[in-house]
């Protein structure tokens, strides 16, 4: 699939057959996340990926906005390093870590999975829920969730283009 086609077909996907997704596959979501931008090329991240039912379960029970990780097939946790960051500053961390999550959901459609961005940062009990449950250091800051999985086909793109939101020179 081509770039673009990917971008302007990449939707937030939140019903899954509840299939497992190849391991090959999430090790190309991770090399197009490691793969993002980062200030003064840092990359200050790293990633637990979920697999584990169990563990998707109480993700999806524990979290308000991660319960289409019920029928995932993964899960990849994007964590923020801010002592790795330009500057060591949380605020790059955050930026760049971003980053990395938008490449792993355009990955994930480019290779024909569903995906959606589950928010964890900036809300405490998400946060430290997740450290809990996945044994995060304190000095990690978990981002977000990305559920990951093999799509049923429900969720459709959007054209989100608004020309009234572009402006040239000038506000």
């Amino acid at each position: 699939m081509e770039a673009l086609e990917a971008i302007f077909n990449r939707k937030s996907v939140r019903h899954f057959t509840g299939e497992d997704v190849p391991m090959e596959k999430i090790e190309i979501l991770l090399r197009a996340g490691m793969s993002a931008p980062s200030a003064v090329n840092m990359q200050p991240w790293e990633f637990v990926v979920i697999t584990n039912k169990e563990t998707l379960l109480a993700m999806a029970d524990n979290l308000p906005y991660a319960k289409m990780l019920q029928n995932a097939g993964a899960c990849i946790v994007v964590c923020a390093i801010p002592a790795l960051a330009h500057r060591k500053l949380k605020d790059y961390a955050i930026i760049d870590c971003s980053c990395a999550s938008q490449n792993i959901l355009i990955a994930a459609e480019a290779l024909g999975l569903g995906a959606v961005w589950t928010a964890l940062y900036p809300n405490i009990d998400r946060i430290e829920f997740v450290r809990k449950q996945l044994g995060i250091p304190k000095d990690v800051i978990p981002l977000n969730a990305i559920a990951i999985g093999i799509p049923t086909g429900e969720d459709q793109p959007k054209d989100k283009f608004k020309p009234e939101k572009i402006h040239f020179e000038k506000w």
